[in-house]
């Protein structure tokens, strides 16, 4: 970006949390009602980003504590090597080699080797730091150190794996609340109309500026090798070719399709940029474009489903702003994997007066990550008067097309089948190669009665509420994505994008009791919208209003 603003620098992620936050509450909280709902789930947005930048910078932390454990012991071959008289101790490429060994076995998702970048620029505090004592708080008049540390330092001088646990236990606490919120949104009749304390003129501008923003870093970023795995993935897949470490890198994603687990993603964010990009341009292009178009196609489908299912354009502006104001898209743009699937379940949301469209964009959103499959009860409840078999056909029929995919990939029938039985997860719970919170101290044994409460509530929303309508279709799968992150053994908890776009179409809406299938639905497979629910979308109109 300073190619074309002049001084322009990427803004750094805390500092981007705090100028997020105050601009949320300015916009979006509402200072006449204190005491409202809407103000609850702001606040609770907010306090979802500390957590995150523990898991954030908890990473840089570790990356930076075993890069140092290495580099430790390489030194320390080298001293043994000169006194034994071995003019050759580790060479550079068996040191590259083990440097590269290090990174992603921190238990966490793997940290890019371009945060390189952010290492000396905290080198570079520390130095000036300690070249200016007034600012030291260890620091004490005669030059000296106090013995005791502050509470800053204390919290620095913890590990990065403590410092990750935290961010996690942080942000699973929050979710939890939100957890509960979500389940109770259905019995919240009363639903006043609280739009945005600025205009829709406004919020369209706030909207357009940060997602040329967000863009432009995305294209403007500089790639790391490991930012572009997916895309060589699914390149020697479809050519027949398998790489080991490939391999072993996208088994963070969990069960799900083999070509489309091959996502290429990347980190947009400052700290992690560098200035070396990799020699290939073609995967580059492809892991910037997927990005750019997930997030578009999310913006695109909250503002229509304002439109067209709340009959409020200025609410439908509103969320998108909302999305791209949010900590976690600006620190997690370039997750492919996170995205993608959130986009495929907003459009879902908007066609859901066309169950056969759907229903494919539920079971594209199942071979992508595989856990929206437990929305599967919910929906089929909601279309079981009306729409079933269309909902059901749609749903089958991009299952089927993403299973057959895996043809092009397998190397006879049993390899097909394992594929399959990937794609579905159809294994016990692992307990071992975990990533996350289930690789920072917590028995995985304890997923068990996670995944066991999880399932019980996925099935339990075929019974309750029982008459389902829009409103609740969205409040519920959101709770049911919120949910599949106590269990992820992968990083559950940052996969946000998962739950959020539905998780603020469920704070911004208006009373949908009235959208029901059999009122909102045809009776054919072809049948359009008819006068009926016209007259429907112009009541709760003038009834909001």
């Amino acid at each position: 970006m300073s190619e074309f603003l002049f001084q322009y620098y990427p803004v750094h992620p805390t500092t981007w949390v705090y100028l997020s936050s105050l601009l949320m509450i300015g916009v979006y909280f509402k200072f006449s009602r204190f005491w409202s709902v809407r103000n609850v789930d702001l606040i609770l947005l907010i306090l979802l980003a500390p957590g995150l930048l523990m898991v954030h910078f908890g990473e840089l932390r570790a990356w930076r504590e075993q890069n140092s454990a290495t580099v430790s012991a390489t030194v320390d071959q080298a001293e043994v090597a000169e006194r034994l008289g071995d003019a050759s101790p580790l060479s550079a490429d068996e040191f590259a080699k083990a440097d590269d060994d290090t990174t992603g076995s921190v238990g966490a998702p793997a940290v890019r080797s371009s945060a390189m970048a952010g290492l000396d620029s905290e080198r570079g505090n520390l130095a000036a730091l300690d070249a200016n004592p007034v600012s030291n708080p260890l620091a004490t008049e005669d030059g000296g150190e106090s013995a005791e540390p502050g509470p800053e330092l204390q919290v620095a001088s913890l590990s990065g794996k403590s410092v990750m646990l935290i961010g996690y236990i942080w942000l699973l606490s929050v979710l939890g609340i939100f957890l509960v919120r979500l389940l109770l949104d259905p019995t919240m009749v009363r639903r006043p109309l609280l739009e945005p304390n600025l205009s829709t003129g406004g919020l369209a501008f706030i909207g357009c500026s940060l997602l040329i923003f967000l863009m432009a870093n995305v294209i403007n970023s500089p790639v790391a090798e490991v930012d572009t795995a997916g895309a060589r993935s699914a390149d020697q897949l479809l050519s027949g070719v398998a790489d080991a470490d490939l391999t072993k890198y996208l088994q963070r994603h969990g069960p799900g399709n083999a070509i489309l687990h091959s996502i290429p993603s990347f980190v947009a964010t400052p700290l992690y940029w560098r200035a070396a990009q990799p020699s290939n341009a073609r995967y580059i292009r492809i892991a910037k474009t997927m990005a750019i178009m997930s997030h578009l196609a999310i913006v695109v489908g909250i503002v229509a489903i304002g439109y067209q299912h709340f009959s409020s354009m200025k609410t439908g502006i509103g969320v998108a702003t909302l999305y791209l104001m949010l900590p976690y898209t600006s620190i997690m743009t370039g997750e492919v994997d996170h995205v993608l699937p959130a986009a495929l379940l907003v459009w879902a949301i908007l066609c859901y007066r066309r169950p056969l469209a759907a229903g494919s964009f539920i079971g594209l959103a199942i071979g992508v990550a595989y856990y929206p499959l437990f929305l599967l009860p919910l929906w089929i409840s909601f279309y079981w008067l009306r729409g079933l078999m269309r909902f059901i056909a749609g749903t089958l029929a991009t299952i089927g097309v993403s299973v057959l995919s895996l043809l092009l990939v397998s190397d006879g029938l049993p390899d097909f089948l394992g594929n399959v039985q990937t794609m579905f997860g159809i294994w016990w719970p692992k307990k071992f190669d975990l990533l996350g919170i289930w690789a920072l101290g917590w028995d995985p044994t304890y997923r068990f009665p996670i995944i066991a409460a999880f399932v019980a509530i996925s099935v339990g929303f075929a019974l309750w509420p029982a008459q389902k309508n829009l409103g609740t279709l969205l409040s519920c799968s959101a709770a049911v994505m919120v949910g599949t992150q106590f269990w992820h053994g992968y990083g559950g908890g940052t996969y946000m994008a998962w739950f959020l776009p539905l998780t603020l179409l469920t704070i911004f809406r208006p009373n949908l009791e009235d959208r029901i299938a059999l009122s909102v639905l045809g009776e054919g497979w072809f049948r359009r919208r008819g006068p009926q629910l016209s007259r429907i979308d112009r009541a709760a109109f003038t009834v909001l209003r």
